[in-house]
């Protein structure tokens, strides 16, 4: 069996107590010592992970634009402004999901690709046997570590550490990033997340990466691990590949309808046969959210039973911000929000009510919008 690989910054993870596990072959820390608290400080103060372990892929070429056209069911040709960047489903030819994924523009001839740690080989594979009869190269950029600092006071503290910075980031909307040179190397400050707080997710050269942790330490953030970035990413109800969905389910099925770009009718995506026209998959089921209104916890494959039938969630957890139980589920499409429904937790059924697929958002819980 492969040993599980390490970031630039496994010492560091080390050093500060971290507890160490496995994820999609990668040893990561999942807490340093309370994961409530690590929550805690993402949505009120500021926190940073190691993601590391997502892959970076620089895609460069003369057809770069056409062939992203082709591969994704978004459209980067929205994308005008150097750094902006967009969220997309990568599509199999049965327009399930091969991966989620974000891309940053630089200019129609270059691009940057953010994907998966869990399905980043599987990714390349596909993207590279795509490439035949595109002017475009695809490059794996193993080279780099990623550090994202989380929260409302995350800027701040990433401008305290790193004061010259400001200028080149200040500005940036969200989801926009800025190239930024550092002693002749390129950073990516990119304002981008994955906790429903504001912040940034910086790209830089592995061996930078140590340095940067501890100046970042230095002003006050504080690292988190896996284990809070998993409940905080379910309370903004953000999906997670391999659990809300995979290539068993579109991307309408994972309540995100939203990223996939029909505008131009000339556009020949991957899977967009499969879910337009008169041979399109059916879609029968909706993304939801759903708060547990009795005392236990959801987990993920639990079955929801409703008036028109049973649903399962694909998430779940206890809510820190909200104290109470919460999950995002596949429950069928008649289902609205505000009915009651029940969850079969250890052969009991529990109430829980259906709400939208977001619960907290900046801070606050987004539950009576």
């Amino acid at each position: 069996m492969q040993a599980p690989q390490r970031t630039p910054l496994y010492d560091a993870h080390l050093a500060a107590g971290a507890r160490m596990v496995d994820f999609s072959g990668w040893d990561m820390p999942v807490n340093y010592g309370s994961q409530i608290e690590e929550h805690h400080v993402v949505r009120r103060d500021a926190g940073m992970f190691d993601v590391s372990h997502m892959c970076a892929l620089d895609l460069a070429g003369a057809d770069a634009t056409r062939y992203l056209r082709h591969l994704l069911a978004n459209d980067v040709t929205k994308l005008k402004t150097p750094g902006k960047a967009l969220y997309s489903c990568m599509l199999d030819d049965t327009a399930g999901v091969i991966d989620d994924l974000i891309v940053y523009f630089f200019s129609p001839e270059r691009y940057r690709i953010v994907v998966n740690a869990g399905t980043a080989e599987k990714d390349i594979a596909w993207m590279r046997a795509r490439l035949t009869g595109f002017d475009a190269t695809l490059l794996v950029r193993r080279d780099v570590a990623m550090i994202a600092v989380q929260g409302p006071q995350a800027r701040e503290r990433f401008w305290t550490a790193f004061p010259v910075a400001r200028a080149q980031s200040v500005l940036l909307d969200n989801f926009q990033g800025t190239e930024w040179t550092v002693d002749g190397e390129t950073w990516l400050i990119a304002r981008t997340g994955y906790t429903g707080e504001d912040g940034f997710e910086v790209t830089l050269p592995a061996d930078d990466a140590p340095a940067v942790w501890k100046a970042l330490l230095d002003a006050g953030v504080k690292p988190c691990g896996l284990g809070a970035r998993d409940t905080l990413r379910l309370e903004a109800g953000m999906n997670l590949y391999g659990q809300d969905m995979d290539e068993r389910v579109s991307p309408y099925e994972a309540g995100l309808k939203w990223t996939v770009d029909l505008k131009d009718t000339g556009r020949d995506f991957i899977g967009k046969s499969a879910l337009t026209g008169a041979h399109a998959r059916p879609c029968d089921v909706r993304f939801a959210g759903l708060l547990l209104l009795e005392r236990g916890v959801m987990r993920s494959h639990m079955k929801v039973h409703t008036a028109l039938g049973i649903g399962e969630t694909t998430s779940g957890s206890f809510s820190p911000t909200l104290n109470q139980s919460i999950a995002l589920a596949r429950i069928p499409a008649g289902v609205e929000n505000g009915s009651e429904v029940e969850i079969e937790i250890r052969d009991k059924k529990l109430k829980a009510r259906v709400v939208k697929p977001s619960f907290v958002r900046h801070g606050a819980s987004q539950l009576s919008l």
